[in-house]
């Protein structure tokens, strides 16, 4: 019982339309952020290590590097904070979770590309 009011809640928070990314893609993210009582979008470029949860409680992890020091956000996707997330270029990986990208750095930490017919 309790669950079903659970996911008729969760439902009504789903986004109309979820973007369409897999773990390897290079993404640019365009975030909402609010300070004070303005709004500024920042957007953030890098590669998708993992994407976990399900329903309304899906959360994707971006990493990039910046200035020599590797930089992970995680962000739920069904957030009002996410604006939208572009694909730059489609990664072709076969693991679940690139957990190993944290450990290289520079050219070494790049992903291949996936050539789509």
């Amino acid at each position: 019982m309790n669950q079903e009011i659970i996911k008729e809640l969760e439902k009504e928070q789903l986004k109309a339309e979820v973007p369409q990314f897999e773990i390897g893609d290079t993404v640019r993210v365009s975030n909402r952020i609010k300070e004070g009582n303005r709004e500024r979008i920042q957007v953030f470029e890098g590669t998708v290590l993992k994407i976990q949860g399900g329903g309304a409680r899906t959360t994707f992890t971006v990493r990039k590097e910046s200035s020599g020091i590797g930089v992970e956000k995680t962000w739920p996707i069904h957030s009002p904070n996410v604006v939208k997330v572009d694909v730059v270029r489609r990664g072709k990986v076969r693991r679940a979770k690139l957990n190993y990208l944290r450990k290289l750095s520079g050219k070494k930490a790049k992903v291949k590309a996936r050539i789509d017919r």
